[in-house]
């Protein structure tokens, strides 16, 4: 169907999916399925998906090593960007029906989920040419009689886990670089979304990827834990969040199983009296409010000079009075449903505790006035302290807590103490200023006036709980990649070390 206006729940079909094992559509071996309704539209089924066990982890993993194996490990680099690059071209042609996939499962706002497709092409055309630039090194300064080679391969088959989110967007940060290196994959999507993932690897399919190379098995939690457990998954890549990260990644250590984590936020932005304020109140506006604030760079916390903090919270407000709440198939809207009736609970519970602790609630605050859905108000605390919940934890939802600081020094203090690090904004028109606060940020990026830009060449990821790793940028190669050292003898070996014992080397000396 075209999207070029709005469409009204009424004209939404239910999708039936199939699981995608060795380059097949599957049933679950159970042939059991579930069902997704709209979180936008009570009552509207709009996705059936197989719902895995075992048996089909364990039949897409095999799949996934027979196709590791029987060549795109050592497919050339030319014809795998050939690939990638063919998977971006159907991800534009059919660019509609996916935004709409995201809109009906994830309540996000169909002029959102367009702009995500778009930058999803970006990520596979972009990852498309790192795989004819996976070099390595060479080194012939080693002594006369040696050389040595410095090579990157595949890690193997990466088991990849995707949250409900940004489906497609996020489950683009990994796999097309992982194929860029040459390993093959298992993903496991979100049960809330599972549409759009098994789309992709059907245009995997058709754009020539060869079989068992993108494997998709759909399904709960259960899925996911045989995923992380199973012997033959080499590498983890997941997304989501930071308590189920620490699980996985313990399991991983007893298993010694590379790992990937994207994890949490609970990202600071810094406000300076020096700062253009208009476009600091837009930035805290989209920062705090895109996706419903159900993202991990949601900039919920901004701290603000106690010379502007009422003014700017007051403009904040008055600016978020204008951001539509509704349908997200309407054009207009800028924030669709939450995900579920867990995310809408969890919600409510922060709003009541940074009340109960003394914050003052100056806009938002509850559902959307006469809406039994899932739509939540955009909400604004000021007189927040940072040993408040709403301070401290990651909400993921449309909440806002503004925190007066008084020097530079102190703002980055309030800002580095939370256990997260994914990122950090700081305004302010003094260059020193704002040079300064982003070298003592901590967090894997750092905005300065600007908030949530993206490129697919810039790395991406976050200091302590909130992962472990980079996507995107070179760096992504690197995580896909192992690395291989190999030496070689030229000519003969003048001295073997039974006839010369000063000549016995170990690993950093001379060798024998």
């Amino acid at each position: 169907m075209s999207l070029t206006h709005d469409y009204s729940a009424a004209e939404i079909v239910l999708s039936t999916l199939t699981q995608v094992i060795d380059g097949q559509d599957a049933e679950s071996r159970s042939g059991e399925r579930f069902i997704r309704e709209s979180p936008a539209h009570r009552d509207l089924q709009v996705s059936s998906v197989p719902l895995a066990d075992v048996a089909d982890v364990d039949a897409a993993v095999s799949a996934a090593r027979r196709a590791l194996e029987g060549g795109w490990r050592l497919m050339a680099g030319s014809e795998r960007a050939k690939l990638l690059h063919g998977v971006a071209e159907l991800i534009r042609r059919d660019a509609e029906h996916l935004a709409l996939m995201e809109t009906l499962e994830s309540g996000k706002p169909i002029s959102q989920a367009r702009s995500e497709v778009d930058s999803t092409a970006e990520l596979w055309e972009y990852a498309a040419t790192l795989a004819r630039h996976n070099v390595g090194d060479a080194h012939n300064s080693l002594g006369a009689d040696t050389f040595a080679l410095v090579v990157n391969e595949p890690v193997g088959v990466v088991g990849m886990i995707t949250p409900w989110n940004f489906p497609l967007l996020i489950v683009s940060q990994k796999l097309p670089f992982a194929l860029a290196a040459g390993n093959t994959s298992v993903i496991k999507p979100s049960e809330s979304t599972s549409s759009t993932t098994v789309m992709l690897a059907r245009l995997c399919r058709e754009a020539g990827i060869p079989n068992g190379v993108v494997n998709v098995v759909t399904g709960d939690k259960r899925v996911g834990a045989a995923i992380v457990e199973h012997p033959g998954i080499d590498m983890l890549s997941f997304t989501g969040s930071t308590g189920v990260g620490r699980g996985i990644a313990a399991r991983a250590g007893s298993d010694l199983k590379r790992v990937e984590l994207e994890l949490g936020g609970k990202n600071p932005q810094i406000i300076s009296e020096k700062a253009d304020l208009a476009a600091a109140v837009d930035a805290a506006v989209f920062g705090g409010y895109f996706n419903g604030g159900q993202c991990c760079n949601s900039g919920s916390r901004l701290i603000v000079h106690t010379s502007i903090a009422a003014e700017f919270a007051q403009a904040v407000a008055e600016r978020t009075s204008l951001v539509a709440v509704g349908d997200p198939l309407l054009a207009s809207t800028r924030i669709g449903s939450l995900v579920n009736d867990q995310q809408l609970e969890t919600i409510e519970r922060y709003v009541r505790e940074g009340v109960a602790a003394g914050a003052t609630l100056l806009t938002g605050g509850s559902r959307r006035e006469g809406s039994s859905e899932l739509f939540y108000e955009p909400t604004i605390f000021t007189e927040v302290a940072p040993g408040m919940s709403i301070a401290n934890d990651e909400i993921f939802g449309p909440v806002l807590s503004v925190m007066p600081f008084s020097t530079i020094d102190e703002a980055v203090r309030i800002a580095n103490a939370t256990d997260f690090g994914l990122s950090a904004g700081i305004w302010s028109d003094d260059i020193t200023e704002a040079l300064t606060a982003a070298r003592d940020l901590r967090a894997g990026t750092i905005w300065v006036n600007r908030w949530m830009d993206g490129y697919p060449e810039v790395p991406f990821g976050g200091y302590g709980a909130s992962g472990i790793g980079r996507e995107l940028g070179r760096q992504a190669l690197a995580e896909f990649s192992e690395t291989k050292t190999i030496q070689l003898q030229v000519g003969a070996r003048a001295t073997r070390w039974v006839d010369a014992p000063d000549q016995i080397g170990a690993l950093g000396g001379r060798g024998a």
